[in-house]
């Protein structure tokens, strides 16, 4: 193994950066780890990313490459229909469904409840004594709640549903011990609510899925599991990590903050500029090799693994100018955190509409908001993702 295979193995988020600027230089098609015959790559350039995001000529589901023959259990049950995961016409038929729901038109009529949840949270945090977690007190159960309503969970079961949410996310981290009973009892749950939703439908997203389902639009019910559990982290976990790390760059930077306090109009740039330097998600999900073939003048072979470095390339000296600098005011800021091609994430314009409120009223009533003192926050141990273990501040 190399000195930068185990460099990335042993630290990957803190640091990262300077990191990934050393491979966009001098090892773009970088080889993260070799096991039993399959490399897995990571590609770092901003140009290389989006044509391995654009292309189809990798595979999104890899049992077209490895078929398994053995009988589902319950994890695999929630995962292993998830769109993300997969190609033509499947990705197709099951994004065509859900999204309706998620355009921009659709998702500004939320804005009126997402105001008020803000609002109710920052009044909360207001109450409390002394520092406050941001990411505990309003990051986290912000969009949870959306989400929450969006699909119809019912105001009692919110708790349940996000201790749920946070052990699937959380697993990515390594072990978790509850992950197994957790994921019975959210599919048990999950079953319990189609059955009342099936009998009793209201104006919710699970409501109009299983309308679909028996409509004839093919949507199994592990497809069914699947699709809430990836609404879960498609609709919550980016946000999360969208409102936290974007207040994090600003509060790292004065002087962006202080501009931003006085021109609220400058949000939306604001935005656009923390998801492109603390990118929510860190890499893309896995793409399959499905014959050998060269790209960029390295050799990949049948069955390696291929991410995408969305962080690295949204900090791509060649496409962004002073690429290492956060700046409120960048211009033509063609980031690629949401992804890019067909697999573009489909919560894009609910993230954003609830960054934009939560961050406007933070400004608003907490313009004092600082880090508390003696704390610096660390970046949780995931993968796929970049968030922060805590986010202390006072406001």
């Amino acid at each position: 193994m190399s000195t930068k295979e185990k460099a990335f193995q042993s630290q990957f988020k803190e640091g990262a950066y300077p990191f990934y600027e050393e491979l966009r230089q001098e090892n773009p098609i970088f080889k993260m780890s070799e096991v039993h015959n399959q490399t897995t790559w990571m590609v770092t350039r901003y140009s290389d990313v989006k044509e391995l995001l654009k292309t189809q000529s990798f595979l999104k589901d890899f049992s077209k490459l490895y078929p398994n023959e053995d009988e589902e259990n319950v994890e695999q049950t929630i995962f292993s229909n998830m769109m993300l995961d997969l190609d033509p016409p499947d990705h197709t038929r099951l994004r065509k469904l859900v999204t309706p729901y998620f355009n921009p038109k659709t998702i500004s009529r939320l804005s009126p409840r997402i105001d008020e949840i803000a609002k109710e949270l920052i009044e909360d945090m207001k109450n409390k004594q002394g520092p406050v977690d941001l990411i505990d007190e309003f990051a986290f159960p912000l969009p949870i709640i959306v989400i929450s309503e969006l699909l119809g969970v019912p105001p009692e079961d919110r708790n349940s549903f996000r201790k749920w949410s946070n052990t699937i996310v959380s697993a990515s981290e390594g072990e978790h011990p509850q992950f197994s009973q957790d994921v019975k009892d959210f599919v048990a749950y999950l079953d319990d609510l189609f059955e009342h939703r099936r009998t009793e439908p209201k104006d919710d997203l699970i409501s109009n899925l299983i309308q679909a389902e028996e409509e004839g639009e093919q949507l199994s019910r592990n497809e069914l599991y699947s699709m809430v559990v990836l609404l879960i982290i498609a609709g919550h976990e980016t946000t999360v990590n969208l409102i936290a790390n974007t207040i994090y760059a600003l509060l790292q930077h004065p002087d962006q903050f202080n501009r931003l306090k006085e021109d609220h109009s400058l949000i939306e740039s604001a935005i656009e500029e923390g998801l492109r330097y603390y990118s929510p998600v860190d890499f893309s999900t896995a793409r399959w090799v499905e014959a050998d073939r060269e790209f960029h003048g390295t050799t990949l072979k049948q069955g390696d693994v291929i991410f995408a470095s969305l962080s690295s390339a949204n900090r791509d000296e060649q496409k962004f100018e002073n690429a290492s600098n956060f700046d409120i005011t960048r211009p033509n800021n063609q980031h690629v955190a949401f992804g890019f091609g067909i697999h573009f994430c489909l919560g894009a314009p609910l993230a954003r509409l609830e960054g934009k409120i939560a961050i406007q009223h933070l400004l608003t009533a907490c313009p004092n908001l600082e880090l508390a003192p003696h704390t610096t926050p660390s970046w949780r141990k995931m993968f796929l993702l970049r968030g922060l273990e805590q986010l202390n501040v006072t406001l």
